[in-house]
């Protein structure tokens, strides 16, 4: 049996949970014509979060270290625009 990993690795409140698994009843039920209880909504969140949490943090810290480089070039840049040209 899986353990119930979803609070250690995405820190969702009782409301974003709820919101979620809310969506999820309505895609089964609007897609697939099928109705799921709380325990199914409960069981796929816990499975999509277990599974793309880890891919969509690191693709946001790839985001954010490829952002931070390029704000330190374009500092790098404002920073030699302060020379004074010197002849």
């Amino acid at each position: 049996m899986r353990t119930n990993k979803i609070d250690t690795i995405v820190n969702l409140s009782e409301e974003q949970k709820k919101v979620i698994m809310d969506e999820i009843a309505y895609f089964f039920h609007s897609e697939l014509e099928e109705e799921i209880g709380m325990l199914k909504q409960s069981q796929i969140l816990d499975l999509f979060v277990e599974q793309l949490a880890p891919f969509v943090y690191n693709k946001a810290l790839n985001d954010a270290m490829r952002w931070y480089k390029q704000q330190q070039d374009n500092m790098e840049a404002d920073y030699y625009s302060l020379y004074k040209d010197v002849r």
